[in-house]
């Protein structure tokens, strides 16, 4: 059977001996290991990728999803639908680990696998699988599909994590770790750890919380006794949990499980921060709330021959260089949509998982302006959409498949599917503009135009998230001027698209075309800016001072 001492390909540094691991539903790592759905896992991709590179004493700890997330395709009238693809990863080396876990008052077989630190360059990432002869068909399926849209199966795949992953660090010697909890999908690790040090301030000194949703209604919660049904408390009944961590009510809520529980916990922007400790105030007995803003890592995403020109300052070599990585996107989109995007036209992008806070079709909100500003000779512009909806979200898959067919008969505007990784690196090296423009305070942090920003692209954007803490107007990127708090969300959308219309016609397409030198300035200032600043390094660095520190 492996140990931990078999796991490191590097020792660790002494700076970073605490040892910890870090629980995530989702790590997006590589495009060949399919086991993410999107900024939950890009942000854990990337931790571990600044981790490795740090020499820090941390390993992952998620789940082998034999069928991913799904395979976005489109069906014979070119609209979206989800497919469920078996997958297979011959990198993936098999620990001999094999124990069991109980869901449902029955034992669950559980094989470990482990993505090793040199295939990809990460810290160690253990996964769980339960798609085990050994096991019945509902057991199986746990680890089948993330995000499973069964409530019981859903449940079961957080006590996969939580006490599958918490009972395999106690089985290869790494019981002395810090348990990271990113999100609140591994809550039920905490209940393993109170069965055995039966003291909730004993959990408190071992346990570190990262919350994403900064709404109250967003935060996963079952009901009590559905949950101790399946065993998630491991052992523990309804009314010991509520007297244990001081809770009331018919519904388990994770993220406030998790604050009670959690020594320390952070929010992943400042702003996400203040909307944190103010939602969850009232609840006595959590921990405080502090705030690490997210990042990714540079190694990564940054393209290397843009990267090299920016260093030496080449104006010339840079604007070359951005040209072909537009080339590279456009030939994705004449494959995918038989459509022809030329290189020399300012091109946006709106590319992240899809939701309706996200408001993918936010230009569109006014169709006549939309057109207006599509078809305009003086000031051309190409837009590309993409994003995964989750695959029982009929709203957004609806937003989805409407943006498609809205935009069949128009040369310059096209919908991508496939968003993962590999498309998401394309999109941001081939885009000049970066659009993000959720309903205010619903965007936690957001990290995807921070990658952009790498690779020359300027972000125009709502104030939400990560931006207040890197934006400068007109220097660094374009900001969206946000409607009044107190509006409704359909006047809200209103004043906001034509603000971002606005924000389109009169300052970003006229620098782009009128004004070469200060559309490199910003380029090149929003490139200085993110880095380090929003680089993984200085993150997973922080991470270890904060949140990992005695």
């Amino acid at each position: 059977m492996i140990t931990t001492k078999d796991i490191f390909s590097y020792e660790p540094d002494q700076k970073y001996a605490t040892p910890v691991s870090y629980f995530s539903m989702e790590f997006a790592i590589d495009q060949a290991l399919k086991i993410y759905s999107g900024g939950l896992g890009f942000l854990a991709g990337s931790h571990l990728r600044s981790a490795y590179e740090l020499k820090q004493n941390l390993v992952g700890v998620g789940i082998l999803w034999k069928y991913g997330y799904y395979d976005q395709v489109r069906d014979t009238s070119g609209i979206m639908k989800p497919a469920f693809v078996e997958k297979q990863y011959s990198f993936l080396e098999d620990t001999g680990i094999r124990f069991t876990i109980p869901i449902h008052d029955s034992p669950v077989h559980v094989k470990v696998w482990l993505l090793k630190p040199e295939v990809f360059k990460s810290a160690p990432l253990f996964l769980l699988s339960t798609d085990l002869p050994e096991n019945d068909e509902v057991s199986r399926g746990i680890s089948h599909r993330l995000y499973d849209s069964n409530e019981a199966t859903r449940v079961a795949q957080s006590i996969l994590l939580g006490t599958g992953g918490a009972k395999l660090l106690d089985l290869i010697g790494r019981d002395d770790t810090l348990y990271h909890m990113n999100e609140g999908h591994s809550i039920s690790l905490n209940f393993y750890l109170y069965s055995k040090f039966k003291s909730v301030e004993e959990v408190k000194k071992r346990v570190v919380f990262t919350t994403h949703t900064p709404e109250a209604a967003g935060n996963e919660e079952h009901g009590y006794s559905l949950l101790q049904d399946m065993s998630f408390f491991y052992g523990l009944t309804e009314h010991e949990v509520k007297s244990v961590l001081g809770l009331e009510g018919h519904a388990f809520n994770y993220t406030l499980g998790a604050l009670k529980f959690a020594g320390k916990a952070n929010a992943v922007s400042k702003l996400h921060g203040e909307v944190s400790r103010d939602m969850w105030k009232g609840n006595p007995g959590i921990c405080d709330i502090t705030s690490i803003t997210n990042a990714q890592n540079k190694t990564y995403w940054e393209d290397p021959a843009f990267g090299k020109a920016l260093e030496a300052g080449d104006d010339t070599a840079m604007v070359a260089r951005k040209k072909e990585m537009k080339k590279a996107l456009f030939d994705l989109v004449a494959d995918q949509c038989g459509k022809i995007f030329d290189e020399n036209v300012l091109t946006v992008v709106w590319a992240r998982r899809f939701a309706g806070y996200k408001r993918a079709d936010l230009l569109m909100n006014d169709w006549e302006r939309f057109l207006k500003l599509v078809n305009n000779s003086e000031y051309p512009v190409q837009i590309i959409w993409a994003g995964k909806p989750y695959p029982q979200d009929y709203g957004a898959i609806d937003t989805f498949n409407s943006i498609i067919d809205r935009t069949r008969s128009l040369t310059n505007c096209a919908v991508v599917t496939g968003y993962e990784l590999k498309l998401s690196a394309l999109l941001k090296k081939g885009s000049d503009v970066w659009l993000n423009n959720p309903r205010m305070y619903r965007e936690a942090s957001g990290t995807s135009g921070m990658t952009a920003a790498m690779n020359g692209c300027v972000n125009l954007s709502i104030p939400d998230g990560w931006i207040p803490e890197f934006a400068i107007d007109k220097e660094n990127c374009f900001l969206i001027q946000p409607a009044a708090d107190e509006l409704s969300f359909e006047e809200k959308d209103r004043l906001e698209a034509l603000n971002l219309i606005d924000t389109l016609e009169k300052e970003v397409l006229p620098t782009y075309y009128k004004d070469q030198s200060r559309w490199l300035s910003i380029v090149k200032k929003a490139a200085a800016d993110v880095v380090p600043a929003f680089e993984s390094g200085r993150m997973a660095n922080e991470y270890y001072e904060v949140m990992f520190s005695k």
